[in-house]
């Protein structure tokens, strides 16, 4: 099949190949046709497009504000002229596909701004799009009679847009702004051929299954209430211990990789965050009070935990021979987060990290690095992840010289390269204060998510002059990694339940068996069996309602825990059990002591 190129990628940019940028470029890379990252998010830019121009012949008079290329498809805001709702989505697609048979080319142009203002006088919704560009050039693309202000890249041709799909319709505030009007959002993805889309449509329909939401309610493991505030998840019994399995499990392995534990306050006077620039750069994310009694001083309740561990080193005089010196604190921080971008786990206002800081000299970042990234790999196969890296570098809005950023992003480089590890680069995506790892998995269905992170922080020691002692028994300044694996135990947590469906396995599972006795005269010899494995740390249910014993089964099946186990007279007289092994998708007999060494071995996991 022939390649089809429909734009340029230079220096991480993806350019239109109708611009002038793209016809005197060189050295730049093609991209095709296909579903590449690349080239995906000029198809998806183009059916958005297409999207708009054919809901402007449904419904004429409808006025457009932006159509954004977004994870996984795109969207547009609109104000449309009539009724619109999700039923009207095959109606639109019709539409779509009689469109783009006609293969209408897309063509961009440019007038300046001053131009594109009067164009659009009667506009308001494009003249807010015009309010936001700088520049006083604009582009605009132009398909058939349908034309919007853009910066592209675009296909060539409509003819190329071949396999999408609208998926829902929803309310969006004229540039997230709670105080405007309320514009209709329609979602939407794109994929370069049929087969490609199907397999989405696919994975978000068993997603939709294996929600966190959805399943934390059905298996009573946590809740959120409005009457106690968005994005505060509250944790239920088994939840709860779900969580502690993991905090555990993690605890012990940081012990053995000699860290230590340490536990800072939840709030800190605001001077410490103006010190650490965190009051400049991230203040909008914090929360703060005032404290009567400390002359009204102003304290900023922790959005991160590294302050503190800063002030643990420097409590006391530090030598050479400590480091490196690493803390470690599952430590909950508060960061304010627009209530329109909170998701169940994933997305919260309060949530604990599984955070560490590494206090090391230069010489030793790179094996201290490579440490770290041991322990992520530890981890990830434990729970049977995929997953890759990405280094992202210096950001538009940072503190520190260049050399300094430099010195920290070749430390990273040379840690994965020494590794033999893959890793992609995110340009300017790093921390304001570091250049960073972001540890990125892959899960079940193929999703992926964003996780842990190691950041190389040069700036902190500086900001609040700590120092070691060397072996000339001179002071000198020690680097600090941040370093967080899961990210959080909240979206951690969320993420397993959706990888696993909520079949998490024994090591982790709030509840590793629940025993069904067949009748009352089974019940004492179940609750024996119980208390016998709890000493062992595995904590069992005993269904003993007055329920058949059906639909004790089912219901306990119902909670997607490993292990069924059945007790009636034929197992207490031959110190059996009946198992129904969810994983497997078996039933078998085993004896008793066989049962608990089996479930003991498979509940003692080591990181």
């Amino acid at each position: 099949m022939e390649q089809i190129q429909i734009a340029l990628k230079k220096d991480g940019q993806i350019i239109d190949l109708q611009t002038a940028e793209a016809k005197n470029i060189e050295g730049g890379e093609p991209i095709y046709y296909g579903n590449s990252e690349e080239a995906l998010e000029v198809l998806r830019h183009s059916t958005a497009h297409l999207m708009a121009q054919a809901i402007e012949e449904l419904f004429p008079g409808t006025k457009f504000f932006v159509g954004p290329v977004v994870e996984g498809g795109f969207y547009y805001d609109m104000r449309i002229n009539g009724e619109f709702s999700d039923k009207n989505l095959k109606q639109v697609e019709k539409k779509m596909q009689q469109i783009a048979k006609k293969k209408a080319p897309i063509e961009r142009y440019e007038i300046t701004k001053e131009q594109a203002l009067e164009k659009f006088k009667d506009d308001d919704l494009k003249l807010e799009v015009l309010k936001r560009i700088p520049d006083e050039v604009v582009s605009i693309y132009k398909q058939g009679d349908f034309e919007d202000l853009c910066r592209g890249p675009h296909l060539p041709n409509q003819g190329l847009i071949k396999a999408f799909k609208l998926q829902k319709v929803a309310g969006a505030y004229l540039g997230g702004d709670s105080d405007r009007e309320m514009l209709t959002r329609v979602y939407g993805t794109a994929f370069a051929d049929k087969e490609a889309l199907k397999k989405y449509l696919d994975m978000l329909k068993e997603a939709e299954k294996r929600d966190h939401r959805k399943l934390g309610s059905e298996m009573d493991l946590w809740f959120f209430d409005e009457k106690v505030g968005p994005g505060l998840p509250i944790w239920l019994p088994k939840g709860a211990t779900l969580r502690a399995n993991l905090e555990k499990l993690l605890f012990q392995a940081h012990i053995v990789r000699e860290y230590e534990p340490v536990k800072g306050p939840e709030i800190l006077k605001s001077d410490m965050w103006k010190i650490s620039g965190h009051y400049q750069n991230y203040k909008e994310n914090m929360y703060f009070t005032t404290i009567e009694d400390d002359n009204n001083a102003e304290y900023g309740i922790k959005p991160m935990n590294c302050l503190s561990h800063v002030r643990i080193f420097d409590h006391k005089v530090r030598s050479y021979k400590e480091l490196p010196l690493k803390f470690f604190e599952f430590g909950t921080v508060h960061r304010h987060e627009k209530s329109g971008v909170l998701h169940g786990l994933l997305r919260v206002r309060e949530f604990t990290q599984d955070d560490a800081h590494i206090f090391c000299m230069p010489s030793q970042i790179e094996n201290q690095v490579i440490e770290v990234l041991d322990f992520v790999d530890k981890i990830m196969k434990t729970f049977g992840f995929d997953y890759e890296m990405e280094i992202s570098t210096k950001p538009d809005k940072a503190i520190g010289d260049d050399e300094i950023w430099e010195i920290a992003t070749t430390s990273l480089r040379n840690a994965l390269n020494n590794l033999g590890k893959d890793y992609g680069t995110d340009e300017g995506g790093g921390a304001f204060y570091g250049p960073k790892i972001d540890i990125k998995i892959t899960d079940a269905i193929g999703r992926k998510w964003q996780c842990g992170t190691i950041q190389v922080d040069f700036n902190l020691p500086e900001r609040f002059d700590i120092h070691y002692i060397d072996e000339n028994n001179e002071k000198k300044r020690p680097v600090m990694l941040h370093r967080a694996i899961l990210g959080s135990f909240e979206r951690f947590t969320a993420i397993l339940t959706e990888h696993f469906a909520g079949e998490f396995p024994v090591f982790i599972a709030p509840v590793k068996a629940i025993i069904v006795p067949i009748s009352e005269n089974n019940v004492e010899y179940c609750k024996k069996l119980q208390k016998e494995l709890l000493f062992d740390d595995i904590k069992t249910e005993v269904y003993d309602s007055n329920d058949s014993l059906n639909k004790r089964i089912r219901n306990a099946e119902k909670q997607r825990v490993p292990y069924v186990i059945i007790v009636g007279e034929e197992e207490m007289t031959n110190n059996s059990l009946a198992i129904r092994d969810r994983r497997r998708k078996e039933k078998y007999d085993i004896s008793r002591d066989e049962f608990i060494r089996k479930i003991k071995e498979e509940n003692e996991v080591r990181l």
